[in-house]
């Protein structure tokens, strides 16, 4: 084999759909030395994470925890424990990850059945309500709260109380919203809801928040049929997280546990209203100086999320050009359209520790030349 150089990847601006910039002292925590995944300092770390976690997503479920994988992995373990074959599923598709949603559920066995919006639009509660109706009985309703894809926010306040009318559990996908936008859990009775690490908690990929009602988890208890993924069993998982049993199941990304337990220190110090306010602020500057570039938002601003933001790329311009004479001549990243979107916008992330004036003002200088040259 041949010899390969030491790694010496450039120090990016990550202003993409993710992940976004990590601080100093998440890289710092990284660096801290491995102990074992059940030595009694890693389980105090464990019920740290949980008590942390539980805060921030506005919940008391006694099963919330961190899954040992991406938020993707989050997304395959809010659904494989809940869903069974047979089990009817109602998922909002306004974008690609209410597409992969889909996906994961007919690989249950369920039947999945979609509610559509127009890419770029929020998703009518009275369609979901009209589908709870034909469907009836309904296992679960999956919701995208911040659409990667669009950077559309989907208001969640009434989505519970309807699911819960007809005797359906709530899935909400946070991956995109966690840590820069209000995410309740317990006051929109969201039954499951699952994150990423890499958005605006601002830590590596790796690891995904999730947090379980008891009716959830009384749910994957009871079923019918096995839980189809062992490693994302959760009433396997749920064992080697509680501070009373401690059953081993796998070992535990011990690093990246470190990583995420500095990050929610991070939030925590930061306090979650002023960090609310500043993703708000920051994209309200960009969305400004944007629109004096003559580039306009794909989102009504309704329902714009402000930690990713969509923006519609002038017919004439070759978006994917910019894009690489941003990442090659300004050493900044952004990300491209998905899907029915390919082409037409940049999705700017304005996520976490990437969530500065200094990186909006860079970005859109940037812009301008580029767009002027």
């Amino acid at each position: 084999m041949r010899n390969f150089n030491e790694l010496s990847p450039p120090q990016r601006i990550l202003l993409g759909p993710g992940p976004s910039t990590v601080h100093p002292r998440v890289y710092r925590a990284l660096a801290t030395p491995i102990i074992g995944h059940l030595d009694p300092e890693f389980l105090q770390i464990m019920d740290e994470l949980q008590e942390m976690l539980r805060w921030l997503f506005g919940t008391t479920n006694r099963l919330t925890f961190a899954v040992s994988g991406t938020g993707s992995a989050g997304m395959e373990a809010a659904f494989v424990n809940i869903v069974e074959p047979g089990d009817t599923v109602i998922v909002g598709v306004n974008g690609v990850f209410g597409n992969r949603m889909l996906d994961v559920v007919r690989r249950c066995g369920a039947t999945a059945v979609p509610v559509e919006a127009q890419w770029g639009h929020r998703l009518d509660i009275q369609k979901i309500e009209d589908a709870l109706k034909r469907n009836k009985p309904v296992k679960a309703v999956a919701l995208v709260h911040a659409e990667t894809s669009t950077g559309v926010l989907q208001p969640m306040t009434d989505v519970g109380a309807l699911c819960k009318k007809y005797g359906a559990l709530l899935v909400a996908d946070t991956v995109t919203s966690l840590a820069g936008l209000p995410v309740l859990v317990d006051e929109w009775q969201i039954d499951v809801c699952y994150s990423g690490t890499q958005k605006c908690l601002s830590c590596p990929p790796g690891l995904a928040p999730i947090t379980f009602s008891e009716q959830a988890l009384a749910i994957a208890q009871s079923r019918k049929t096995k839980i189809q993924s062992w490693y994302l069993d959760v009433t396997m998982i749920a064992n080697y997280w509680s501070n009373s049993s401690r059953a081993y199941h796998h070992t535990a990304p011990i690093s990246m546990n470190y990583a995420l337990r500095e990050a929610l220190r991070l939030v925590s110090e930061e306090g979650l209203k002023e960090r609310f306010r500043r993703h708000a602020r920051n994209s309200a500057i960009l969305i400004e100086n944007l629109l004096q570039l003559g580039l306009e938002p794909l989102v009504h601003e309704d329902v714009r999320l402000p930690c990713l933001n969509a923006i519609q790329v002038p017919r004439h311009v070759d978006e994917a050009k910019i894009r690489r004479r941003l990442l090659q001549e300004y050493n900044i990243e952004i990300g491209g359209g998905l899907g029915n979107l390919a082409g037409k916008i940049w999705r700017i992330g304005l996520m976490g520790e990437s969530s500065s004036k200094a990186n909006v003002v860079y970005l859109v200088s940037a812009l301008r030349e580029l767009l002027n040259s």
